[in-house]
């Protein structure tokens, strides 16, 4: 679903619109990464780890690390601060490698 255009400071309108992160409608504007979408609202960890699940978010933001893997519209391993946000997207927490969500 897209939202009203909201205008930013000294800048023209930006369209916003919803993806759903596990479940949760979380508004985002054009051009956001998913990280962004996230941090935006308040999520610092969006992944678990193989050994021990210890959370995980973003590290470096440039997409060098792997620690922001998300699963995006049940693809998992998805560089969630690469990720381009779209309208719909299904973003689900990662948990160790995402491949359950595969069956492998």
């Amino acid at each position: 679903m897209i939202r009203t255009p909201r205008t930013l400071v000294g800048g023209a309108p930006t369209a916003t619109y919803v993806l759903r992160f596990d479940g949760r409608e979380l508004t985002a504007q054009a051009g956001q990464s998913i990280a962004a979408v996230l941090w935006g609202a308040g999520i610092l960890a969006w992944r678990t780890t193989r050994e021990g699940g210890p959370p995980r978010g973003a590290f470096c933001g440039i997409g060098s690390c792997y620690d922001c893997l998300v699963t995006v519209n049940g693809r998992p391993n998805q560089r969630a601060c690469l990720v381009p946000a779209r309208p719909g997207d299904r973003v689900t927490t990662q948990e160790g490698t995402g491949h359950a969500e595969l069956g492998v």
